[in-house]
């Protein structure tokens, strides 16, 4: 399966923050010539990190790393042993700004640059997240993934490479990503000089989710939402066909049902899942595309596949993710879907949570104060952070809402899951680019600057 479609599965995707056409600052990127090979050798004498290797690709004025850090399991315990956590970097000098990126899972292992780096002219220090990827700790013991132990992750890359940037750093990541910057920050205020959070769900408190039905019962117009669950209830009414063809596209391609059980239940999360995945990833064309419950079963099971991914609930892909959904089901917290219009043609209730995609050999408590805890702090202390949010987006129904100084959250009209600094409005751009650059020390952009 493409990268992208498993991205779309989640609140995250790198692509939603990074290589995105941007007018960067007057300066040229890699502006110190005078470094040379230099910075391979400082690389390579920082404690703990290893060069796995120097890839090309990158634009030009940047080198590209791929880099191992030895990290902690358990940042409180030197006992319990170490991870190799996997790195990227842009580098473009010394003297520039420095952007720590986390995506909140799987590195991306291409030399493409967020916004905040585009725009600042900087480098580019990204942190894949624990448990995800090749960041895995050697046993299967998930106790250690929590959002304590990847703020301190962050915290020691931080402190290891301000040695050798001891310039302004601006920490970014979009929706799950987002979140873990927010995380860091909570728990490590002083690390970064400010805080880009794109699209970043604020789950307060897991036993409400009103926010997320409200919203849903208003976004777009009625006759896309009435669309939308028509189709959802067309979709259980030709079960057994749309199952049949499920289970042999997962024939086809080898791929299984077990963490979910079965291919019966993997459809109804789907159905479940389509209005959400709807809003969240498509644009202003896609109600158009909302099956009629005269369409045939094939254009029926098309939209559901493209619209809910139904390969994500297969093994294939879902394995992958085992981290995230433990980590919904332990301390994030999780939207529960609306059900009524479908209460006579459900199987298996409450289906769409958390515990369905881990296995049940992997123990799940889920935490209550952790949420609260982050949510009380951005409140009363978050400072020097910006939370831009597309106004359309049901990943953000509940918000972050930051009460410091030099902290604001930005709504993006007409704009969902996959927001930037273009999709502003033209005042509120122009105040995001200049506390930017305000942030980490640059010019500010003529014209930005009120």
């Amino acid at each position: 399966m493409r990268t992208w479609t498993r991205r779309r599965l989640l609140l995250s995707t790198a692509a939603g923050t990074a290589g995105l056409a941007v007018t960067a600052p007057a300066y040229a990127a890699g502006r110190d010539r005078r470094e040379g090979d230099d910075i391979l050798n400082a690389l390579r004498a920082l404690p703990g990190l290893r060069v796995i290797e120097e890839r090309a690709g990158a634009e030009p004025g940047y080198r590209f790393f791929v880099l191992g850090l030895r990290q902690p399991v358990d940042h409180t315990d030197p006992t319990a042993g170490t991870f190799e956590q996997r790195l990227t970097l842009l580098h473009a000098g010394t003297d520039r700004p420095t952007v720590l990126f986390t995506t909140g899972y799987e590195a991306v292992l291409a030399p493409r640059r967020t916004e905040a780096a585009v725009l600042l002219g900087g480098n580019q220090l990204q942190v894949e997240h624990r448990y995800f990827g090749d960041s895995r700790p050697p046993t299967a013991d998930y106790t250690h993934l929590t959002v304590r132990q990847a703020a301190d992750d962050h915290h020691r890359v931080v402190r290891l490479f301000r040695t050798m940037y001891p310039g302004a750093w601006i920490s970014t990541g979009g929706s799950k990503g987002g979140m873990a910057t927010v995380y860091h920050r909570r728990f490590h205020p002083h690390d970064v000089d400010g805080t880009v959070a794109y699209s970043a769900p604020n789950n307060v408190d897991d036993r409400e989710d009103s926010a997320y039905a409200h919203f849903l019962a208003r976004v777009g117009t009625a006759e896309t939402r009435a669309a939308l669950e028509r189709a959802q209830r067309e979709a259980l009414l030709r079960r057994a066909d749309l199952v049949a063809r499920y289970e042999a596209w997962a024939a086809s391609t080898g791929d299984t049902f077990r963490i979910v059980g079965r291919a019966d239940k993997a459809l109804e999360i789907a159905v479940l899942r389509a209005p959400f995945m709807f809003w969240q990833n498509g644009d202003t064309t896609d109600a158009d595309t909302i099956p009629a419950p005269d369409s045939t079963t094939d254009a029926l099971y098309a939209w559901l596949n493209a619209t809910a991914l139904l390969p994500v609930y297969a093994d294939a892909v879902a394995r992958d993710y085992v981290p995230y959904f433990y980590q919904l089901g332990t301390e994030l917290g999780y939207w529960d879907a609306p059900t009524d219009h479908l209460a006579d043609l459900l199987r298996y209730p409450g289906a769409e949570q958390p515990r369905s995609f881990v296995p049940r050999d992997i123990p799940m408590r889920f935490d209550a104060t952790v949420m609260p805890d982050i949510d009380r702090w951005v409140r009363r202390h978050g400072d020097r952070l910006i939370f831009l949010n597309g106004a359309q987006d049901p990943a953000v129904a509940e918000p972050f809402h930051p009460g410091g100084r030099d902290a604001r959250t930005l709504w993006a009209p007409d704009t969902r899951h996959h927001v930037t600094f273009d999709a502003l409005t033209a005042a509120d751009r122009g105040y995001a680019v200049a506390i930017l650059n305000r942030w980490a020390g640059n010019p500010i952009p003529r014209g930005m600057d009120r």
